[in-house]
């Protein structure tokens, strides 16, 4: 099974995602955007404040929900091999590419993993949207390394959508046509 499809409007063979791909990928994008804002809105409030306490256990939901969906996007990715890369992509670029996803699978299961043991101190669980309990990870002093990463994954972002951006309007070619929404104007 290939993890990509034939663009029936110019018949290239493996240079589109397969559409659950995509939903996968922007679904992730979307509760990343959401998770980042949350994380940066909750810590602004005072402590012990209900709205404070609400926004961090949504917090805690997004993340548990991110890992959840990195681990069936992981499951996809070992399952279904990407479209292929243009011949013409350079061969950085290609580097580039690969070692880039391989940071953000890292990341989006490490931050979640982080978050989990940053509040491990409260208990053995912690509490989500809804009652829901999950178990946190006992490791000492990880909440450092949570922000890191957070910091680390915003950096990532930016050049992910540099790079998006880059093959879209600059080079406009086939490397372009890999992920909805964008298209090669090279045609």
């Amino acid at each position: 099974m290939n993890d990509y499809m034939v663009d029936q409007s110019t018949g290239n063979r493996g240079l589109r995602y397969k559409p659950i791909v995509v939903a996968i990928h922007w679904l992730t994008a979307a509760l990343i955007v959401w998770q980042v804002w949350l994380g940066f809105n909750f810590e602004g409030l005072p402590k012990g404040s209900v709205e404070r306490t609400e926004l961090f256990t949504l917090h805690k939901t997004v993340g548990v929900a991110i890992l959840l969906l990195a681990l069936v996007r992981l499951a996809v990715r070992l399952l279904n091999p990407p479209p292929p890369f243009p011949a013409e992509l350079a061969k950085w670029e290609r580097a580039f590419a690969v070692w880039t996803h391989r940071i953000f699978y890292f990341l989006i299961i490490a931050l979640p993993l982080t978050g989990l043991a940053a509040v491990s101190k409260g208990g053995p669980t912690t509490e989500l949207v809804g009652g829901i309990k999950v178990p946190t990870v006992p490791i000492p002093a990880i909440g450092e390394a949570h922000e890191i990463l957070v910091f680390a994954t915003l950096g990532l972002l930016a050049l992910h959508i540099l790079g998006a951006l880059k093959h879209q309007f600059i080079d406009r070619g086939p490397s372009a046509d890999r992920m909805w929404p964008f298209r090669s104007t090279r045609r």
